[in-house]
């Protein structure tokens, strides 16, 4: 089966280019660096053994970001960090720059994936959450690499897909050496599919091991005054909206704002190349809209975050969050920073991606689940008109964030028995 799916990949090549270069129309970065997406990269050797740690975008380096550094602190190794879009190469650059090895995660055909292979001999590859791909397992198990899925999880909705593939996702999945899964229910899908019971560890999120720095809280709170110097109101950020939520959050914004005239709003769509669109949508709605990226002086009424890296900031500025990719079917998105903060967090009922921590925010009556803009409102003005209710909120999200820390520890442990 492996076999015809390369066949079929080869095949789709072109249509693969072509659609690089038309989302190149709107993010000019995916028309660049073509070349390593077929392998084809001029890596040091060096003297070291080398860790590849491959991180699919933005969210997946975030959460990856601690376990490199970690690696790259002990100067036993030479690391290796490939992602799949801009932004998140974008990232990994402003983060480490020269310090590692950074390039696009080369297409999963078997001439792409030995070349790369070749090219960087890891001692260990180490994909983040559910970037599966069945040539570059079958290869890494074929040189005797190592394979640790860490921070694995696998919604209900994933697992469907892959049980339509079980020819090609059993072997696959048979070959990782350990996944280190994020709860019970994720692994016992896994083993479902084709995992070895002794490849299972339970290991928890390793993104509850966030740690917000001094410079990010002195970052937030200098623009928090700035905003909003008397503290005599309510900032509410919308966090990593997608395309048809922001028209939902400016309808919900319309009506908190006829009742209460002192609310900011931080946009922070998702994707970068729809921050010219979601600004001008601000815009056309009637509000004072000034970018993150301009001037900050002025007056606003919404702030559109259209900077990359500075989501946590962000969340830092406000009083309560609405997490994105929630109110469309798309999983939803990172629950724990809130929480992290101790914010008040509102979700729409799409959070199969995050399944458990949402579960556990809501039933300690930190996530509030709306389903629209009449409810959104509704839920921001109770928490504007009661500060009690909004700490207690606050308070019981930073308690969950800080109970379920220690999966990176867990992690660490696992890589390094397998480091060859």
């Amino acid at each position: 089966m492996r076999h015809i799916y390369s066949a079929i990949f080869y095949i789709a090549l072109p249509f693969l280019l072509l659609r690089l270069w038309r989302r190149g129309k709107a993010a000019p970065a995916y028309r660049k660096r073509w070349r390593e997406r077929f392998g084809l990269i001029e890596k040091p050797q060096g003297d070291t053994p080398t860790l590849w740690f491959h991180t699919v975008s933005v969210g997946e380096f975030i959460a990856a970001r601690p376990l490199i550094q970690h690696y790259l602190d002990t100067g036993n190794y030479d690391i290796v960090v490939t992602t799949t879009t801009p932004t998140g190469s974008d990232r990994v650059r402003d983060v480490f720059g020269d310090a590692v090895f950074h390039c696009y995660c080369p297409y999963d055909t078997p001439l792409f994936v030995k070349r790369f292979l070749n090219k960087i001999k890891p001692v260990i590859f180490v994909c983040l959450e559910t970037e599966l791909w069945p040539n570059i397992i079958h290869f890494c198990s074929q040189k005797k690499i190592p394979i640790i899925v860490a921070n694995a999880r696998l919604s209900e909705k994933s697992a469907r897909g892959y049980a339509h593939l079980r020819a090609l996702s059993s072997p696959m999945l048979n070959k990782i050496s350990i996944a280190a899964i994020q709860n019970d229910t994720d692994a016992d899908r896994f083993l479902q599919l084709g995992l070895k019971k002794s490849s299972r560890h339970v290991t928890g999120s390793i993104k509850f091991d966030l740690k917000i720095d001094d410079t990010t809280r002195e970052t937030a709170d200098a623009l928090k005054h700035a905003i909003n110097a008397e503290r005599k109101t309510l900032i509410w950020i919308a966090a990593s909206t997608h395309s048809g939520e922001d028209e939902i959050i400016l309808h919900a914004y319309t009506m908190i704002r006829k009742k209460h005239k002192h609310v900011y709003l931080i946009l922070v769509p998702r994707h970068p190349e729809r921050f010219d669109q979601v600004h001008k949508l601000c815009v056309n709605s009637g509000f004072n809209t000034i970018r993150r990226s301009q001037n900050n002086d002025q007056d606003f009424d919404i702030m559109v975050g259209d900077t990359m890296g500075e989501l946590l900031m962000l969340l830092g500025v406000a009083d309560i969050a609405f997490i994105g990719g929630s109110l469309v079917s798309n999983g939803g998105h990172n629950y724990i920073e809130p929480a992290a903060w101790g914010l008040p967090i509102i979700s729409g009922p799409s959070t199969y991606n995050f399944l458990t921590i949402a579960n556990e925010l809501r039933d300690a009556g930190a996530l509030t689940i709306t389903p629209d803009a009449q409810a959104i409102s509704q839920e921001v003005i109770k928490i504007l008109e009661n500060p009690d209710r909004a700490r207690t909120q606050g308070n019981a999200a930073k308690q969950i964030a800080e109970k379920n820390r220690g999966a990176m520890k867990k992690l660490i442990e696992l890589i390094d028995a397998n480091i060859h």
